[in-house]
C-alpha cells in the first residue's frame, strides 16, 4: 500500500487551506451531493454532452431555479460539476459519485446510519460507549443487537454496505477454505448466512453451524429458507460479548467474516482463544478482514480509517476497523498463529489462515 499519511508540508499552503475548508464544509457538500443524485441533477448533466442551463435543470428536475441554484453552484465550486458559457456538465468526480458501487452504498451507510449519530461522536470517545446508537436508535448496547428492528432504509443501507465488502471476497476464498475437503463448517457470526449459502452451493457434502444472536439467527433463517442446500445450515445461538460462552467443537473449519471489526482487541482476543479452545491440531481458523494497511490503494485505507468512526459512535463504542499489527497481536496473545495470509480478495479482503500453536 503507498503511504496514506499525507502531511500538510507535502502541500501547497493554498492547497492546505483549501482541503482544510472542504474538511470544514464536508457536511455540507456530502448533503448537497447526496441531493444531486437523488433529483437526478448529475444524471441528466451526464446524458446532455452539451450541458444544461440552470432553468433547464430545474424544470427537468420539477425543482425551483433556487433551489437548483444552491446545489450546482455548491457542486461547481466543489468539483463535481463543471460550467462553460452558463451550461453545466458532470465532472470526473461527480461520475464516480454517480457510478461507482462503493461510493454509493458508503453514501448510503453515511446518511441513513451513520450521520446523526456522529453529532455524539465525542461523548462517544470520551464515554467509550456508542452515544450515537442510544441517541438515534434506541437503547441497544450495540447496533447488532438492533438491527432487526431498525427502519427498513436504515436496514438496507446497513446491509447493502456490509453485504458489499463481503460478498465481493467470498468466491476467492472459497477454494482456500476448502483446499481440504472439510466436512463441518462454523461460521461465527455468521449473519444473513449468506457465505453459508456459498458453502453448501460449492460442496455438497459440508455441513455449516451459524454462530450469532438469536435475532440474527431468526433473519438468517427467513433469508435461506427455500434455498438450494439450506438444510444443511443451522444455528447455534450465542452472544459472543459473554466471555463465558464457549464455541462448539468437532469442526474442520472455522470461518469469520468481518466479525472482529465488531469488537473491541480485548473482546477480540477473548473469541479468538475461545475459538482456539474449539479447534485441534488440525483445525484451521479463517479470518477474512478489510485490514486498512494491507489495502492496494490509498482511497481505500481512507474509506477503512473513517468508517472506524461509525464503529465508534453507531455500532458499539469500542471496535475498529483493523490493522494487521493489532490484529496480529490479537491472534497471537489468544495462542494462535497465522501460517498464511491472502491479500487482494474482492475488493481488498485479506484472508489469515489460523492454526493452534
Amino acid at each position: 500500500m503507498k503511504n496514506t499519511k499525507k502531511t500538510a508540508d507535502k502541500m501547497k499552503a493554498i492547497e492546505a487551506q483549501r482541503l482544510a475548508h472542504e474538511i470544514s464544509f464536508g457536511p455540507v457538500i456530502f448533503q448537497a451531493s447526496r441531493l444531486m443524485i437523488k433529483f437526478g441533477i448529475f444524471q441528466m448533466l451526464l446524458d446532455n454532452n452539451e450541458g444544461l442551463t440552470l432553468e433547464e435543470i430545474a424544470e427537468k428536475a420539477g425543482l425551483s431555479r433556487y433551489a437548483v441554484q444552491t446545489l450546482v453552484y455548491a457542486s461547481l465550486t466543489a468539483g463535481t460539476v463543471l460550467c462553460k458559457d452558463e451550461r453545466y456538465t458532470t465532472s470526473k468526480v461527480g461520475w464516480f459519485l454517480l457510478n461507482d458501487p462503493l461510493v454509493q452504498v458508503d453514501m448510503g451507510m453515511t446518511h441513513d446510519v451513520i450521520y446523526n449519530g456522529l453529532f455524539h461522536l465525542e461523548e462517544t470517545l470520551l464515554s467509550g460507549k456508542p452515544v450515537g446508537l442510544k441517541k438515534v436508535f434506541g437503547d441497544y448496547s450495540t447496533i447488532y443487537e438492533a438491527l432487526s428492528s431498525l427502519p427498513p432504509e436504515v436496514q438496507k443501507s446497513w446491509f447493502d454496505w456490509d453485504h458489499y465488502f463481503s460478498d465481493q471476497s467470498f468466491d476467492e476464498a472459497l477454494p482456500f477454505v476448502f483446499a481440504n475437503k472439510p466436512h463441518r463448517l462454523l461460521d461465527v457470526g455468521g449473519n444473513t448466512g449468506k457465505f453459508a449459502l456459498r458453502c453448501v452451493a460449492y460442496d455438497e457434502d459440508v455441513q455449516v453451524t451459524i454462530v450469532d444472536l438469536p435475532q440474527q439467527l431468526e433473519m438468517m433463517k427467513k433469508f435461506i429458507a427455500g434455498k438450494k442446500g439450506a438444510e444443511r445450515i443451522t444455528g447455534h445461538p450465542a452472544n459472543l460479548l459473554d466471555e463465558s460462552v464457549k464455541l462448539p467443537k468437532d469442526y474442520d473449519v472455522i470461518w469469520m467474516s468481518q466479525l472482529v471489526s465488531a469488537f473491541s482487541e480485548e473482546e477480540v482476543t477473548s473469541v479468538l482463544a475461545r475459538s482456539a479452545a474449539a479447534m485441534n491440531s488440525e483445525t484451521r481458523l479463517y479470518i477474512n478482514e478489510t485490514l486498512w494497511d494491507r489495502q492496494r490503494f490509498d482511497s481505500a485505507a481512507y474509506c477503512l480509517t473513517q468508517i472506524t468512526l461509525y464503529f465508534a459512535c453507531v455500532a458499539n463504542g469500542n471496535s475498529k476497523m483493523y490493522n494487521s499489527t493489532d490484529l496480529l497481536r490479537c491472534i497471537d496473545n489468544a495462542g494462535l498463529t497465522v501460517e498464511t495470509i491472502h491479500d487482494n480478495l474482492g475488493k481488498g479482503h485479506s484472508l489469515l489462515v489460523c492454526k493452534i500453536k
